[in-house]
């Protein structure tokens, strides 16, 4: 080595039979490019075609190549080696324009076509794209609204993000209450079930009777079909239907004039309870004089005015019945040609709101449900046990067949099998040859079968008994008596 650091001309240049990596080399002004050695030119060769040729995996022999178009057959085995080692496609496009310049150009062709790139891969896999980037695109997915690339990110994204997943599963059910095919209106039943929820986990210190309840529930319905109508609405025409005897009554009033109705009647509930009766003391007791007199007696047609003084009346007569306890139950409340004990009489109030409700809302075009199974088994248990004194009113006015056994009170009598069907059902005996005597399955003449809801609009009025029997067998007369008794208990 020279003193400039430099390794020394001769053998050194070589260990271990590997060349040395050269020292820096000198400026360019003081090199001397005569004195560099210059490297072997290779020997001459065919013209090189215009494009280069690709890169073989195995070196191509040294010999020239046959300057004819096509090879000669027994060279193939020869080349087997080459078309393994690189694409032969390749090699094929890239010759072609070698032979086109060695044979020259057609002038009447077109330009010459470039050589096909490879095609791209399909995507396998989604694109990666940054954490707020798939997290801002989750409501779109949750709608369906991404492409496919980004619906294929977002769903490879969920998997490995949990934060991300509970938060696509809350979006997708979001969506879904957006393409419900389900009624918007609420379940009937979703107030009770509240109120039930809610006592279950504070019970009230003064809890609401239990023959209480489907007055309190039939009201709620009604209130809430009443505030979601429109001020015309109210004057909506309705038309109250009734028996009388053996033939059909019709009534036409508006919305407000129904719920005048319902405030007069429900006052003689309020007189029997000490409360103010809406009409005074001196109003008439039986129900139809009472309305007519409620209806006279305004200035105006009623309108939607009468709500709030219905409504207070009613949360009154609850209130009043809670604090009462259990004495207050059989309290006598006179309708004029009958009484009931008050604890039938609210029970009859709750039948009768929602049958005007369904009038109501048949009116105006709302969705109006039966009451609870519960509440209606109720209700057609009180019209059952009210049957026996109503074919009884009816032998007696000549409408109904003669007594063919009678029996002391309490002993078993002829009976009619009522079979009540579907929601609320159950099965009722109606004594039929006097109302003290006991229904009895011993002394069943006949059976008669109706669905439930039917039942009650028969009950209310609103069809005829021929049209509501869906199943008869035995005594004919037995059952018309019985079928004339339930729709004679309607009213206005």
């Amino acid at each position: 080595m020279s003193d400039d650091g430099r390794e020394s001309e001769g053998g050194e240049e070589e260990v271990r039979g590997a060349r040395r990596i050269p020292g820096p080399r000198g400026a360019a002004d003081d090199l001397d490019l005569e004195s560099v050695p210059l490297p072997p030119l290779p020997p001459a060769g065919p013209a090189a075609p215009d494009e280069a040729v690709p890169e073989q995996a195995v070196p191509e022999p040294s010999v020239p190549e046959p300057s004819v178009p096509d090879p000669d057959p027994a060279e193939i085995p020869e080349a087997e080696p080459v078309a393994e080692a690189g694409p032969e496609p390749v090699a094929e496009h890239a010759s072609e324009p070698a032979s086109a310049s060695a044979h020259g150009s057609d002038p009447t062709a077109g330009p010459e076509p470039a050589t096909p790139e490879p095609l791209e891969p399909l995507m396998t896999s989604a694109p990666r794209l940054p954490h707020r980037v798939l997290k801002a695109l989750l409501g779109a997915w949750a709608l369906s609204a991404c492409s496919a690339e980004e619906t294929a990110a977002v769903e490879d994204h969920l998997t490995a993000c949990a934060p991300c997943a509970d938060e696509a599963l809350r979006l997708r059910d979001a969506v879904g209450l957006l393409h419900t095919d389900g009624s918007l209106d609420l379940d009937p039943t979703l107030r009770s079930r509240v109120i039930d929820g809610c006592l279950g986990r504070r019970p009230a210190r003064i809890p609401v009777p239990e023959w209480a309840a489907p007055y309190d529930a039939e009201t709620a319905r009604l209130d809430a079909l009443l505030r979601d109508i429109g001020d015309s609405e109210w004057h909506a025409p309705v038309r109250l239907r009734w028996f009388e005897e053996e033939r059909e009554v019709s009534r036409r009033t508006t919305v407000a004039g129904v719920i005048a109705h319902l405030t007069a009647v429900d006052g003689l509930l309020s007189a029997a309870l000490g409360l103010d009766d809406p009409l005074g003391d001196s109003a008439p007791l039986d129900p139809a004089e009472r309305t007519e007199t409620y209806w006279s007696s305004a200035h105006r047609p009623p309108t939607r005015a009468v709500r709030e003084p219905w409504r207070a009346q009613s949360h009154e007569l609850i209130r009043t019945a809670s604090f009462a306890g259990r004495n207050v139950a059989e309290t006598s409340v006179s309708y004029g040609a009958f009484a009931l004990p008050l604890q039938d009489a609210v029970l009859d109030r709750a039948f009768e709101c929602w049958v005007h409700g369904g009038d109501i809302a048949d009116a105006v075009d709302y969705p109006y449900r039966a009451p609870s199974a519960t509440h209606l088994h109720r209700m057609i248990d009180l019209a059952a046990r009210m049957l026996p004194a109503a074919v009884a009113g009816r032998r007696r006015a000549g409408l109904a067949g003669p007594a063919k056994d009678l029996v002391t009170a309490g002993a078993p009598g002829r009976s009619v099998h009522l079979e009540i069907e579907g929601h609320g059902g159950g099965d009722w005996y109606i004594a039929l040859d006097s109302p003290a005597a006991v229904g009895s399955p011993d002394r069943a003449v006949a059976q008669v079968a109706l669905d439930g809801v039917e039942f009650c609009r028969l009950v209310a009025g609103h069809i005829s008994p021929v049209e509501a029997a869906a199943g008869q067998e035995g005594d004919r007369e037995a059952i018309r008596d019985v079928l004339f008794a339930a729709a004679a208990l309607s009213r206005l």
